[in-house]
């Protein structure tokens, strides 16, 4: 319903210095357990707190960059559309990779998403990993993953923790040029394979996004400092029970980091309602399930989608049962993915016809 193709080019010859100048890169949106909301450092992107995630599977960002030797304004093409909002933001990023490389050069990007954008499913996450991965390749850059990490947080905070797959720990870090906050990996997608179920309850873009939330929220919630002082017991209970594959433990304090979230974000002035009826009605649903002994508990970010998380062997009856929630539109299967990858040209350009 949401698939998109990104612009068919012929594959790039390789330049005279060995570049390509040309690079197709893919990655996959995360969802936060232990949530991050709220920055120490709204210009580089540096969380006040820590944050564990899983990155999903299935769903997909794909982005092409390509730099051609010429000055003026880098050109973005997201699902489709060109994009000066969005030129801003990629540039900006696009900009420590060029300055890391040592040239000037405009680039051209194409971007899409096999999911609704925008809308509480971590595309900017997505977006950027794909980004700074496949500009990187495309300028001969070898950076190590931790780098990329680094460079990914700079166009969105969560898109630190999609360059890698499975389960992932963002810290907050310490320094104040930002060079410690950046994702790690903690366990692989295989080691701990779980079912992922989305209830997508709306395709429209958010009214307030998650960066002006987040402000909002550090400005005028009450409740902000229990949020700060909490989060790294939270994150320790967490991080043990991913360790021990624990599901009730992490069913327990992912559902508790969520509420508490959103808590903070309804506590802010004016107050932040991220969730629609649906959204509601999902959460009932699936505690019901829970009771009734089906392995599964909720999540949801700055966005009316519910993520019902699961044991594997449930992940079916947990989306028919999501599909029943009157407001829900789809329901999206996936389980647990790898991190971002390069994409040859020529297997791009196959997948997108």
């Amino acid at each position: 319903m949401y698939a998109t193709r990104l612009p068919n080019r012929p594959p790039t010859p390789v330049n005279p210095d060995g570049h390509p100048h040309s690079a197709v890169a893919e990655a996959h949106p995360n969802i936060a357990l232990v949530k991050y909301w709220g920055k120490r450092d709204a210009a580089l992107n540096l969380p006040v707190v820590g944050s564990l995630s899983i990155t999903l599977d299935r769903l997909r960002t794909r982005t092409r960059v390509r730099f051609v030797p010429e000055s003026g304004a880098d050109q973005v093409v997201l699902n489709g559309r060109a994009s000066e909002a969005e030129a801003r933001r990629v540039g900006a990023c696009l900009d420590l990779l060029r300055e890391a490389a040592g040239i000037d050069w405009r680039a051209e990007v194409a971007s899409g998403n096999d999911f609704p954008t925008a809308a509480g499913l971590a595309s900017s996450a997505s977006g950027f990993a794909a980004l700074v991965l496949a500009g990187s390749a495309a300028l001969g850059l070898d950076l190590p993953p931790s780098r990329l990490s680094v460079l990914a947080r700079r166009g969105s905070g969560s898109a630190a923790r999609s360059i890698f797959g499975g389960f992932v720990e963002w810290a907050h870090g310490e320094r104040a040029d930002g060079s410690d906050s950046l994702a790690r990996p903690l366990l692989g997608a295989a080691e701990w394979p779980l079912g992922v179920a989305v209830a997508v309850t709306s395709t429209a873009a958010k009214e307030i996004g998650s960066s002006e939330g987040m402000g909002r929220t550090a400005m005028t919630s009450p409740y902000q400092r229990a949020w700060v002082e909490g989060q790294e017991a939270n994150l320790a209970e967490a991080r043990r029970a991913v360790l021990a594959r624990d599901f009730e433990a992490l069913a327990d304090i992912s559902e508790h980091s969520c509420l508490k979230m959103h808590a903070l974000a309804l506590a802010a002035r004016p107050g932040l309602l991220y969730w629609n009826g649906a959204s509601v009605e999902c959460m009932h649903r699936l505690r019901a399930l829970r009771r009734s002994g089906v392995p599964v508990f909720f999540t949801i970010d700055a966005g009316p989608q519910v993520k019902a998380v699961c044991l594997p062997e449930a992940r079916a009856a947990v989306a028919a049962a999501l599909r029943e929630v009157r407001g829900v539109l789809e329901v999206l299967e996936c389980g647990l993915g790898e991190g971002a990858r390069l994409i040859e040209d020529g297997a791009a350009a196959d997948a997108e016809r």
